[in-house]
């Protein structure tokens, strides 16, 4: 009888181990632009069916940290490290997460946007993918990427491509969204047919403007926006408390001071077709997303691959151009965006947005999928940095971070690995997380945030646990909390690069 057990177990056990050994494959896909209760599982009205099924078969976290614009964000992802900004944000005393993962023989594509140089040596191929496909550039058409970008006087044609050879001519049907979902299905092909782990980091321009979108799935939205921002903003708000995901003492702040008021707004129905715009964009990523996810299961790989959502800044106020109702929003004849009303509604609850270092510019949704280790129908509600994914990456794959690259010395990985947190654990945590762009600052520390905001030009110092939306500033009854947070935030700047006058 106990031969019969030992042999009985000793399949079950080596399948095991060997498992365990097995390097998982990692899939982070990162969206633009999009603010924190833009996707249904955060609050939001959007369809978003297969992210939602993220959620569902795995991990959210509540308090998940980006740079508050798309290069730094993209520079500390990539990296493990805050930006310095002198020069480019790509250094070469700087390793990169592909760079990293090809040690274990991981294969390495990057689908979608870049934003960290169009020129060597600091194009994907020369930071450690093995191919890419997309855009090099910070945002373009989505229906033809060869039109020039009318925000540049005379216009500009962004470099879009693959491995290096620029593409000029698309076909009538092109849509951005769809080719980077599908080159990221391919990317998985390619990696399981040669028996590879993979590394594929699917980065969608969705939905940063111009707000371009199908019509079908414009039509699916429209006059759905016509209750205006302040109601739309109410309603997610009161989805988060009843899921839990955001505590319901903290206060719902009212509009920021570029947001003007609903009623008295003029052209209402432009501003619906806009938001519904927006919306199209968010739910034909979704679709993209799903095709992704079904490759993987197809593939029988789903227990060994680790899938990531993120976005890499909040909702975005701009209006560069101002606003026109005579541009269409969704054609490829027109750059459109949602301006600051939206944008307010977007980034449910907090306050401020893309760009701003209050939490409406720098939180993001994280979702986590992993079958073999991520608890399904989990919720995290411990801290974490865009600056974390690679040591973590560098953690599932088993190798350590190298300390030079070719010959000199990289500067030490700042981020701290989440497998603790994936694997429903607890983990020390970073003592301290510092912002900055454009003359905005922040510095969390504990329970305590300092922010400044460039149109105030004051600190602000809250209890960002208690009061996560930013309403109650007790800088005036903490003036020695201010005082040494702000010299921690300037010794942090002067050591990274920045120039900033106190």
């Amino acid at each position: 009888m106990r031969y019969w057990i030992v042999f009985t177990l000793l399949p079950m056990l080596l399948v095991s181990i060997l498992s365990a050994a097995e390097k998982p494959n990692i899939v982070l896909i990162m969206c633009d632009d999009m603010g924190f209760s833009d996707i249904g599982c955060y609050g939001g009205e959007i369809r978003t069916p297969n992210i939602n099924r993220l959620a569902y078969e795995g991990m959210r976290f509540t308090q998940f940290y980006n740079n508050a614009k798309c290069t730094t964000t993209r520079a500390s992802l990539i990296t493990g490290l805050y930006p310095r900004r002198k020069g480019s944000l790509l250094k070469e005393n700087m390793v990169t997460i592909p760079e990293v993962l090809n040690q274990a023989g991981y294969y390495s594509i990057l689908s979608g946007k870049w934003h960290l140089g169009s020129s060597s040596p600091n194009r994907p191929s020369d930071r450690g993918f093995d191919n890419y496909y997309g855009l090099l550039d910070g945002c373009c058409n989505f229906h033809d990427p060869s039109l020039p970008d009318p925000k540049f006087k005379g216009g500009r044609v962004r470099w879009f491509g693959e491995d290096d050879k620029r593409i000029t001519e698309f076909p009538e049907d092109f849509y951005t969204t769809d080719a980077f979902s599908d080159y990221a299905c391919q990317a998985i092909d390619k990696a399981v047919s040669e028996k590879k782990p993979f590394f594929v980091h699917v980065c969608y321009t969705a939905p940063h403007y111009p707000l371009h979108a199908k019509a079908k799935d414009v039509a699916i939205y429209r006059n759905q926006y016509k209750m205006g921002w302040e109601k739309l903003r109410q309603t997610r708000y009161e989805r988060q408390v009843k899921m839990g995901l955001i505590d319901p003492t903290w206060k719902l702040p009212g509009p920021d001071q570029e947001v003007k008021d609903w009623e008295t707004f003029p052209d209402q129905d432009y501003q619906d077709h806009l938001m519904a715009t927006y919306a199209a964009m968010i739910e034909s990523m979704d679709r993209g997303i799903g095709q992704i996810v079904n490759k993987i299961d197809g593939h029988g790989i789903a227990e060994n691959t680790v899938v990531i959502f993120l976005s890499d800044n909040g909702g975005c106020a701009e209006l560069p151009g101002g606003v026109d109702v005579n541009r269409t929003p969704g054609v490829k004849e027109f750059y459109t965006t949602c301006g600051p009303g939206w944008a307010y509604a977007q980034n449910t609850p907090f306050r401020r947005f893309k760009q701003w270092v209050h939490e409406g510019g720098i939180s993001t949704p994280l979702i986590v999928r992993w079958p073999r280790t991520v608890p399904s129908k989990s919720m995290c509600r411990e801290v974490g940095h865009i600056i974390d994914f690679l040591p973590t990456f560098a953690d599932l794959a088993g190798v350590d971070v190298p300390k030079e690259r070719n010959g000199k010395a990289i500067l030490p990985i700042e981020g701290l690995s989440l497998r603790p947190l994936f694997e429903g654990k607890t983990r020390a945590g970073h003592d301290t997380l510092y912002w900055e762009w454009s003359g905005n600052r922040a510095i969390r520390q504990g329970d305590m945030k300092l922010c400044w905001d460039k149109k105030v030009k004051t600190w602000e110092l809250y209890d960002i646990v208690k009061d996560r939306t930013e309403m109650n500033d007790i800088s005036t009854a903490h003036p020695q909390k201010v005082k040494e947070l702000s010299e921690q935030w300037f010794a942090w700047a002067k050591e990274t690069g920045l120039k900033a006058k106190k």
